[in-house]
């Protein structure tokens, strides 16, 4: 292992958390390949993130079938087998959904129809170069495919030594919730972890629509995301740059396909200066704990216990480290401090009452 992957001596130890309620326990923080690798940085980049990653204790990697077209799940794979690191001592994930790119005729390589859970699966783990994935996910919902079907795929999966458990990626409550009769009515495994975007400026589905499905299913939270495509580090506090992605007030996330995921229908009641004015308005309380706005951002992430890991990427592997050092932070978050940053927010969510089935 190269040494500048070597963590700084000074690098806080690693905190793990059961996946949901479950035995598996994950990093706290993961380091996921949607955007980075197979698509714009280079392998040996990739290659850096990851090995300095796991030698800071960082055990969970994800990433998709559809993240650069299966390209991300080669690289990780690749980097598993050149660096020979013991199966058992790292969780992987992938998601499956989007497979138009791994065929020819895209009609039955998308979806989450039994065909495509079960081809899809095995395309990814050819690519990855693994016998099995220890989460895979449901990469959004498919409303064509009845449940059942959806229940059972990914159960058969399980049977077969695939993957050890499935979740789902941007569900809605009721959907998961679904998922889980169906599977109760079945004698069948429901999902155990979501995957949504949460961050300080994306919250209502993970702090109000989830809410019961913690107490009812044990729901455990691999959220994306956390700094909100950077705009949460404070990058962006003394303005915009000319020719930046951002630059375009509220209409700044339409024309990059690559943001659409994150910033499509979160910020659509705030213009950009009114975002950027709440993100500079945390700067004051970051510096008085003595840490970044990022850290700050992934700190207050992980503060909620629902969390068991909070999926960064990388391209460099500074970026990594500043990832981990959040954890520093972690026993500074009072709830003097959290209330504190709700004043700046001003957008916690209501408490919903909801009766499922």
């Amino acid at each position: 292992m190269s040494s500048s992957t070597q963590p700084p001596n000074d690098l806080p130890k690693m905190h793990y958390r059961h996946l949901g309620r479950s035995g598996l326990k994950v990093s706290a923080i993961s380091l996921g390949g949607w955007l980075t690798y197979g698509g714009h940085v280079e392998s040996d980049a990739a290659y850096a993130c990851m090995t300095a990653a796991y030698a800071c204790g960082i055990n969970f990697f994800d990433c998709a079938e559809g993240y650069a077209g299966g390209e991300s799940e080669r690289v990780m794979g690749a980097c598993i087998k050149k660096y020979g690191w013991k199966r058992n001592d790292y969780v992987i994930s992938t998601k499956i959904n989007w497979g138009s790119a791994n065929g020819d005729n895209p009609v039955n390589n998308q979806g989450l129809s039994r065909k495509h859970l079960v081809e899809g699966c095995n395309a990814s783990l050819e690519r990855l170069g693994l016998e099995y994935v220890d989460l895979l996910y449901a990469h959004r919902p498919d409303r064509d495919t009845p449940m059942e079907e959806i229940v059972r795929g990914f159960n058969f999966l399980i049977d077969q030594g695939k993957c050890f458990y499935w979740g789902t990626s941007e569900w809605s409550a009721d959907e998961i919730e679904r998922a889980h009769h169906v599977a109760t009515r079945l004698g069948m495994v429901g999902p155990l972890m979501e995957q949504p975007q949460y961050n300080m400026l994306s919250r209502e589905r993970v702090e109000a629509e989830y809410a019961l499905l913690y107490e009812v299913h044990g729901l455990g939270l691999t959220p994306y995301s956390p700094l909100k495509a950077g705009v949460l580090t404070g990058k962006y506090n003394e303005g915009v740059p000319e020719g930046s992605r951002f630059s375009a007030d509220a209409q700044f996330a339409k024309s990059d396909e690559k943001l659409k995921g994150v910033f499509q229908g979160q910020l659509a009641d705030e213009s950009w200066g009114s975002v950027v004015e709440k993100v500079r308005a945390l700067k004051p309380i970051a510096e008085r704990l003595g840490t970044t706005q990022a850290g700050l951002a992934m700190a207050w992430v992980l503060k909620n216990p629902n969390v068991s890991s909070a999926i960064t990427g990388a391209s460099r592997v500074e970026q990594v480290w500043d990832s981990v050092r959040s954890l520093e932070v972690l026993p500074k978050m009072s709830e003097e401090v959290m209330r504190e940053i709700d004043g700046v927010l001003q957008n916690k969510p209501k408490e919903m009452v909801r009766r499922f089935y």
